[in-house]
């Protein structure tokens, strides 16, 4: 059995002949492991089950800088117009909404989107995944977002009143961009993925960012689209549904439309155990170890703890990939990184 191949057993809740398991590094941290190690690659290095593929990137970059005003000069503007402002820590940000001011619909199904269903982004990319998959490893395309996007172009508290108060904004901004990305969907599942991570992150610390009914009626049946889409065309194809914070209360509809794996389980305000036992049965998880907690403030003994706690609870039977519930920033000690993989080798035996 291949790498992907147990990947796969554990995602389709089967019991694979070990846990598999991921992190991803910030730049310090990639940077401190070139140093430690004198390799360039950490996921072949550790052996992750699993590589990223995406389309290639814009040639017909467009000019957005009329929607901003008073940028400074170390700003940039992404491909869908959205400005960063650079923080003073790390890869953090700023971001200026370039529709923060827009009044109405019109105004947002004008502005200009990216070439991104161009037939020269997708070029080499079924091959690029049979390569990886030809590897023994697991294809997976991240990532689909829809409201995320959305909120990015009109800003967060304005898409959260629109919902309430301006329906046609909201109803225009979650089409134009549902449009696309299930027109994307359609192109990944036809290209042999094995994974695809939906994002959009709903939940806060202590709930939901809005009432669960908004979010069935707005946010949900954009989810449920491109995830049908993409199962229509490739019934194995995996819905990998990525959202920080408290989603308890979504998580039934979830399973409804089509989710697979639940991520990250953040257990600084879930629990996944309970979660395991509640839907253990119908999701599989990938995360369950604490970016807030464990990983940069945790000894080395917690961090082992915490994994050998994790795969024997919400590993048993299959359907866990112990990984950090997000990016490895640079507080986290280069040892506890070192303990999480040896802590999966040592325990995660079936």
């Amino acid at each position: 059995m291949d790498k992907r191949e147990n990947l796969l057993r554990a995602l389709k809740k089967e019991e694979p002949q070990y846990v598999p398991f991921g992190f991803e590094l910030c730049n310090s941290l990639e940077n401190e492991f070139r140093k430690r190690t004198g390799q360039q690659d950490y996921m072949e290095y550790y052996g992750m089950p699993y590589r990223y593929v995406n389309i290639l990137p814009t040639k017909n970059p467009i000019d957005y800088s009329k929607y901003f005003t008073n940028l400074s000069d170390n700003t940039t503007i992404d491909e869908w117009g959205v400005a960063h402002i650079p923080g003073n820590l790390a890869h953090f940000s700023k971001m200026v909404s370039p529709m923060k001011d827009f009044m109405t619909r019109e105004e947002i199904w004008n502005f200009p989107t990216p070439d991104v269903l161009e037939k020269y982004r997708w070029e080499g990319l079924k091959q690029k995944v049979d390569f990886v998959k030809g590897k023994g490893l697991a294809a997976i395309y991240s990532a689909i977002q829809i409201f995320e996007p959305a909120w990015y172009l009109r800003g967060l508290d304005n898409f959260l009143m629109d919902m309430v108060l301006n329906e046609d904004m909201v109803e225009a901004n979650l089409e134009k961009m549902t449009r696309i990305k299930s027109a994307m969907c359609a192109r990944i599942a036809g290209s042999g993925f094995d994974i695809i991570v939906y994002g959009d992150d709903v939940g806060t610390q202590i709930g939901m960012m809005m009432n669960p009914e908004l979010w069935r009626r707005w946010l949900k049946p954009t989810m449920q689209k491109v995830i049908k889409i993409a199962k229509e065309i490739n019934p194995e194809i995996l819905a990998y549904y990525h959202s920080d914070g408290v989603i308890y209360d979504i998580i039934p509809d979830l399973i409804e439309i089509g989710v697979d794996i639940l991520n990250p389980i953040q257990p600084e305000c879930m629990n996944p155990i309970q979660i395991k036992e509640m839907y253990g049965d119908k999701l599989a998880f990938w995360g369950t170890i604490g970016t807030q907690t464990t990983m940069p403030f945790g000894t080395v003994e917690e961090v082992e703890a915490n994994v050998k706690e994790m795969i024997e609870t919400v590993g048993k039977g299959g359907g866990l990939v112990i990984a950090p519930t997000h990016i490895l920033e640079p507080e986290v000690p280069w040892p506890n990184i070192e303990a999480l993989v040896g802590a999966v080798k040592k325990y995660g035996r079936y």
